[in-house]
C-alpha cells in the first residue's frame, strides 16, 4: 500500500489561489496580509493539518504570558517556569497582554514571529482561534490556571480552589467563629466561585447561617478587600472573621479593621489565600491557604516541553493540592 505524498505549502497556496510568499506570511504570523485573506488562508492550513515547524526553526526561548504583573504573586509563577526552562537550556521571554480571560489579538501574531519552543499562559482560557493558530504552527502551550476554567482540550495546571475555601472556613469555625464573611474575587472567574462555594459548604456542614450580604465579590487586590471590609465592619452585628479570597485582599481587610479601631486577631480573625511571601512578614503574620504557585509554573512548563518533544500528555487538567498555613491572624472570638 502506498502512502499519499505530504501536502506542501506550494500545494496549499495553489489551491487557495495565492502566492507561496503570501501563504508563508500567514504561516509565520506576519501582519501585512489583509484580515479576510488571512482568515481564509488559515482555514486552508487547518483543513490540511499543515505544520511547518521543526526544532531547528525555533528560538531557544519559552514564552510566559501574563495579563498583569503583580510582583508578590507573579514572581512565584515566573520562578517556577524559569527553573524548568533553564534546566532545559532555554531562556524565558516575559510578555504582558490582554485581560484576565485571554491575551490580546495582537499577541498571537507576535508570538508566531518570535517562534518560541512553547508558551505558558497565566489566563482563564485561550480563544479557539488562538489555539488553532498555535497548533497549526507546532507551538505547544499550557495554561497556569488559578483564575478560570479552560476548554477541555487545553493543557492546564490549577489548584484545588474549593478545598481551599472549605479548609479556610473550617479553621475559623473550629476556633469558635459563627459570624464569618467571605470576600472572594471577581464573579466571572471560576476560582472565585469555587473558593466561595467551599466557604458555603463549610458553613452549611456546621449548620451555620449564611448572610447573603456577607458574601462579597472583589478584585483580588487590597483596595477591593478594604472597600468590602469597611462595609462589613460598619454594621452593629459585624462578622468576627473574614475569609479573603487572596492575600492581597486580606491586606485590605486588615487595613479596614485597623481604621475601624479593631485589632487582628483579637477583634477580627482574617484568613487569606495564596501564601505569598509577604504573608510571613505582616504583623500579625497571615493565616492563609497555600496555593502552590511556583509548582504550578513548573508543571505547566514541563507539559509544554514534553509536547515540544512530541510526547503526549496523559492528563490535560492537573489540579494541585492546597493546604492551610496557620499563623497569627486568627484566634478564637473575643
Amino acid at each position: 500500500m502506498t502512502t499519499a505524498p505530504r501536502v506542501t505549502l506550494a500545494d496549499i497556496a495553489a489551491e487557495a489561489g495565492v502566492s507561496v510568499a503570501t501563504m508563508s506570511k500567514v504561516l509565520n504570523g506576519r501582519t501585512d496580509v489583509a484580515p479576510a485573506t488571512r482568515a481564509r488562508l488559515e482555514e486552508h492550513l487547518k483543513s490540511h493539518g499543515y505544520h511547518r515547524r521543526t526544532p531547528a526553526q525555533r528560538t531557544e526561548t519559552l514564552e510566559l504570558v501574563f495579563h498583569e504583573l503583580e510582583a508578590s504573586w507573579s514572581m512565584e509563577v515566573i520562578e517556577g517556569v524559569e527553573d524548568v526552562a533553564h534546566a532545559a537550556g532555554l531562556s524565558v521571554v516575559l510578555t504582558v497582554s490582554g485581560d484576565r480571560h485571554a491575551p490580546s489579538a495582537e499577541w498571537i501574531d507576535g508570538v508566531l514571529r518570535r517562534r518560541p519552543v512553547g508558551v505558558v499562559l497565566v489566563f482563564s482560557d485561550l480563544p479557539r482561534a488562538h489555539r488553532e493558530k498555535l497548533r497549526s504552527r507546532g507551538v505547544p502551550f499550557a495554561i497556569v490556571d488559578p483564575a478560570g476554567d479552560p476548554a477541555p482540550d487545553v493543557p492546564s495546571v490549577g489548584s484545588a480552589n474549593w478545598s481551599g475555601g472549605l479548609m479556610a472556613t473550617r479553621h475559623l469555625i473550629d476556633l469558635g467563629h459563627t459570624r464569618i464573611a467571605a470576600i472572594t474575587g471577581p464573579e466571572d472567574m471560576m476560582c472565585s466561585l469555587a473558593r466561595v462555594d467551599g466557604y458555603r459548604s463549610a458553613m452549611s456542614a456546621a449548620n451555620l447561617p449564611i448572610d447573603p450580604t456577607w458574601i462579597r465579590f472583589g478584585d483580588f487586590h487590597p483596595a477591593g478587600g478594604e472597600h468590602h471590609a469597611r462595609e462589613l465592619l460598619a454594621g452593629p452585628d459585624r462578622p468576627t472573621a473574614v475569609f479573603a479570597g487572596s492575600d492581597l485582599q486580606a491586606l485590605g481587610v486588615i487595613a479596614a479593621a485597623t481604621a475601624a479601631g479593631l485589632s487582628v486577631p483579637h477583634d477580627l480573625s482574617v484568613v487569606g489565600y495564596d501564601d505569598i511571601a509577604l504573608a510571613r512578614w505582616l504583623s500579625p503574620q497571615l493565616t492563609t491557604v497555600h496555593q502552590p504557585l511556583r509548582r504550578m509554573g513548573e508543571e505547566a512548563a514541563r507539559i509544554v516541553l514534553r509536547l515540544a518533544e512530541g510526547d503526549t500528555v496523559d492528563t490535560l487538567r492537573m489540579d494541585l493540592a492546597t493546604h492551610l498555613v496557620v499563623r497569627g491572624s486568627t484566634a478564637p472570638p473575643a
